[in-house]
């Protein structure tokens, strides 16, 4: 049965020069990247989460149960500005999905952390996302997706780490 990469290299062939197994392989990985994104953001709207603050509760949530973290080092991980990760924070704050207080080491500072219901909207969005991936890996049995994983990741390794200059 032919899937829609299959008629898009049908279209193209003899139009323009392409290997049709790289061509076949690439435009697959950006539709399933496309079905992942569509599943997180179907996984937000059911909770009621943007994605700027699913991003922060995520960085949050891997710091694990009252994981503190300074907010200049969220917005480093988060990639954006210290006036940018104010405002994120000032709105997750006002929702109740974190707190700011004091860092136990040095009293100056202000930490960040996870309320409990930052924490349990957090995890439903995963747990929502999380049944959508299963949903697309359970075509493949246990040994597929390990072939899958190692492939993968062999051809990310050599792009981390091929010479950019």
């Amino acid at each position: 049965m032919d899937d829609s990469v299959d008629r898009h290299i049908a279209r193209w062939r003899g139009k323009a020069p392409f290997d049709e197994r790289v061509e076949a392989i690439a435009t697959r990985m950006q539709f399933l990247v496309k079905y992942f994104a569509q599943a997180k953001d179907q996984a937000l709207a059911a909770v009621g989460l943007q994605d700027f603050e699913y991003e922060t509760l995520h960085r949050l949530g891997s710091r694990g149960e009252g994981g503190r973290v300074a907010p200049s080092e969220l917005a480093a991980e988060l990639k954006v500005s210290p006036a940018g990760m104010t405002g994120r924070l000032d709105t997750l704050e006002r929702a109740g999905l974190v707190r700011r207080i004091r860092s136990e080491e040095d009293r100056r500072r202000v930490d960040v952390e996870l309320t409990d219901e930052g924490r349990t909207l957090w995890l439903k969005a995963m747990e929502l996302r999380g049944e959508v991936e299963d949903e697309m890996m359970g075509v493949l049995g246990p040994d597929d997706q390990d072939t899958l994983a190692a492939l993968l990741k062999r051809m990310l390794l050599h792009m981390e780490t091929r010479d950019h200059s």
